[in-house]
């Protein structure tokens, strides 16, 4: 389904759905990340990741602007996605050596504004896979 042909569709969200595509996220990260290995630049990963998240049927949006709004004020353009999945689970990218405790909290901050309950911060920058996958729900 292409970005275009989701706008508009409104999924009936059950627990059942919101794991099929965590599920998805982490096989599409897990394609990417064999193919490509580690060491490669964040942007690389991020297009690898969305093609396999195309591939595997899912709606998504890349770099998505979001404004903090503070007491009734829209305060600017405050923070960017890097996907956003069938509009329910944001997903942190990185290909960094170490994930430090930063990045935790500014998934968990994006998590809390954006109002979604499911996020993944994913490192592509690991040996295997799996270290660099952590999922947060709030």
């Amino acid at each position: 389904m292409s970005n275009d042909e989701c706008k508009g569709v409104n999924f009936n969200v059950k627990v059942p759905f919101v794991e099929e595509v965590a599920k998805g996220i982490v096989d599409c990260a897990f394609k990417v990340h064999t193919q490509l290995g580690p060491g490669l630049l964040e942007n690389i990963y991020e297009g690898a990741f969305c093609h396999e998240l195309r591939k595997a049927g899912f709606c998504f949006e890349q770099q998505v602007s979001m404004p903090v709004i503070y007491d009734g004020i829209k305060l600017g353009e405050g923070y960017r996605i890097d996907v956003l999945v069938e509009d329910l689970i944001i997903c942190e990218l990185k290909a960094v050596t170490e994930i430090h405790p930063v990045y935790k909290a500014q998934l968990l901050s994006y998590m809390k504004l954006a109002q979604k309950e499911l996020g993944f911060l994913i490192n592509f920058n690991v040996p295997l896979i799996k270290q660099g996958i952590s999922r947060f729900k709030l």
